[in-house]
């Protein structure tokens, strides 16, 4: 039997209480808001952070929530349990956010042991040290450490079983199995950012967006070590995948595992990659890297993600000499950037050809000497960049997430353009190939500016891959190439406004969103615009205009095939004519 427990009444906020097995119960924070800025929250659907308590002769605890929901899962904890019962706490990770849940736990529970892999005990205890001493001078933290071989007897049939699975980004991941109940405890994989009342994957075909944006975000930058955590986690027989965030899966088990390998194999097919290395003090520079290496994949270019704390001079090697271009991100630590960036930095100045393509990113708090190294050090060996230096104060903002999208979509398309320019391209001659690109180029659209806002980010692009789907109710369908800005603004749920270009008026239009944009710029500056119901620009000298829901998307090879719903819609001048754009070709717009 679920039950829900409220935090208060000015958070909108809960924990749901649910068995899932035996002696094993699912509790399960829940906000619909968006917790912080980082791009995997961008569609804004809110989460969960599922955590699980199994109670057998001894008790366990697994992946307590983060600081977001400490009050309210503590005081579910305790209605549940006598804390002072409580034996283990098992961490799949260890990050600063879930850093304040464990020592308020710890105060309340001083007798636990933690679980973790190596490297967790390792970044645990750093991190009292910096954040918590007190908390260490008043007791000694008691970590058991997992590294494979060992088990964990609870009991009454639970002899937990652990995986590491560690990335990249996750250096001190581990996953738990329990035979007793054969549910895998998985941590970030097949997990997915969205929060309802929903608890189990049934109809799950309608969070697949979600959870492609999910891997997207958090697992295709580490294609390799995903698909090594994959050979490991299907050798156990197992009726519940119990993730992170977001539903539990139990009726898609076969498909979200075959997904995930199927979406690693498009990420290591890809004919170029990009080295991206980096370290991270407090997760900042972490999730500045994570949207650059989000806008190179968007642009079908593979993103190599190296943590240089962790990598061995081997691995960055390798990464850079099979790579087109590199990329490096450092936080700034007492004025110097950190030991294992400095090593790094020399590695990629000894290894990477100066045709390789080069840009430099980074976090800081008062100063940003780090970054400033590794830009001279890079502009002195000779290296051309595929975009400005990125420099971000504290934390990083919406904007800012955005404009590192928008950068690496930049770099990617670079290289790809410079790839371009290497290959002889032959002529074409009357090739059956060459009649069916003419043929292709016969389709005609009509002319449209598609334009879209959320908060403080605004988009547009030129459109003419626009058509009529639905009568009722009224919609349409637009081909959005996955490497375009405006792209991660067109999720289902998201507002746009489609500005129908007017014949004999479009040119200066046209022009204007035709020319290139550099991450972050302005699309509107100098166009006439008004503000629509859904805050969508409207362009003024448009013919009309169309206000539009996003109803759904379907991944159509380069392009995504976005529905949308008409909501309201306003001829502006009643005598023009709709411009139409006439193709030689099918291989261009």
């Amino acid at each position: 039997m679920m039950e829900t427990i409220n935090a208060t009444e000015s958070k909108p906020r809960d924990v749901q209480v649910l068995p899932i097995g035996a002696e094993t119960t699912l509790m399960r924070s829940r906000t619909w808001d968006r917790l912080r800025f980082e791009i995997e929250y961008a569609l804004q659907r809110g989460t969960t952070a599922n955590s699980y308590l199994i109670q057998a002769d001894k008790i366990a605890l697994i992946d307590p929530p983060g600081e977001s929901f400490t009050e309210s899962f503590l005081a579910a904890l305790k209605q549940r349990l006598d804390l002072k019962k409580l034996d283990y706490v098992i961490l799949g990770h260890i990050n600063p956010n879930r850093l304040v849940t464990l020592n308020a736990l710890l105060k309340l529970a001083p007798q636990i042991t933690i679980i973790c892999s190596n490297p967790g005990a390792k970044s645990l205890r750093s991190l009292f040290e910096s954040t918590y001493p007190e908390t260490l001078q008043q007791q000694a933290l008691e970590i058991a450490v997992m590294r494979g071989e060992e088990t964990l007897d609870l009991g009454q049939g639970h002899h937990l079983q652990f995986i590491p699975t560690p990335s990249p980004r996750w250096s001190d991941a581990l996953c738990t199995y329990d035979p007793q109940t054969s549910i895998l405890f998985t941590d970030k994989f097949f997990g997915a950012h969205v929060c309802s009342d929903q608890v189990l994957d049934e109809g799950w075909t309608t969070i697949g967006e979600d959870r492609r944006y999910y891997f997207d975000c958090l697992m295709a930058p580490h294609a390799r070590a995903v698909e090594t955590a994959l050979d490991k986690l299907t050798d156990f027989p197992t009726r519940l995948y119990a993730t992170g965030h977001g539903p539990l899966v139990r009726y898609s088990l076969i498909e979200i595992t075959q997904s995930y390998r199927h979406w690693c194999e498009q990420q290591k097919s890809q004919e170029t990659s990009v080295a991206l290395i980096y370290a991270s003090a407090y997760g900042n520079t972490a999730t500045l890297a994570q949207a650059i290496a989000r806008g190179i994949t968007k642009a079908d270019v593979a993103v190599e993600s190296i943590n240089c704390e962790v990598a061995t001079p081997e691995e960055i090697r390798e990464a850079i000499e099979k790579s087109a271009g590199f990329i490096m991100g450092s936080p700034t630590l007492g004025g110097h950037a950190p030991t294992p960036v400095q090593t790094a930095l020399g590695l990629v100045l000894s290894t990477a050809t100066k045709t390789k393509l080069a840009g430099v990113f980074g976090s800081y708090g008062w100063s940003g000497e780090a970054i400033d190294l590794i830009e001279s050090k890079f502009r002195d060996a000779g290296y051309k960049f595929g975009f400005e230096t990125i420099r971000v104060k504290f934390k990083p903002t919406d904007v800012t997430l955005k404009y590192c999208e928008e950068a690496g979509t930049d770099f990617a398309q670079a290289l790809k353009k410079a790839k371009r320019a290497r290959t002889s391209r032959q002529p074409v001659g009357d090739s059956q190939a060459a009649r069916t690109e003419q043929a292709v180029g016969r389709l005609i659209g009509s002319l449209c500016i598609v334009t879209a806002k959320q908060g403080e980010l605004k988009s547009a692009m030129l459109a003419d891959w626009v058509s009529q789907a639905t009568f009722t109710p009224p919609g349409l369908t637009i081909a959005v190439a996955k490497d375009r800005a405006i792209e991660s603004l067109m999720h289902s749920g998201d507002k746009f406004v489609l500005n129908i270009l007017e014949e004999g008026k479009h040119l200066g239009l046209m022009k204007h969103f035709l020319k290139p944009f550099g991450p972050g710029e302005d699309r509107f500056a100098g166009v006439d615009t008004q503000e629509t119901n859904n805050g969508c620009p409207i362009l003024s000298d448009s013919l009309a205009y169309l206000e539009c829901t996003v109803e759904n998307r379907l991944e159509c090879g380069d392009h995504w095939l976005v529905y949308g719903v008409v909501k309201n819609g306003k001829v502006l001048h009643a005598e023009g004519v709709t411009a139409i754009h006439h193709r030689k070709s099918g291989t261009h717009y």
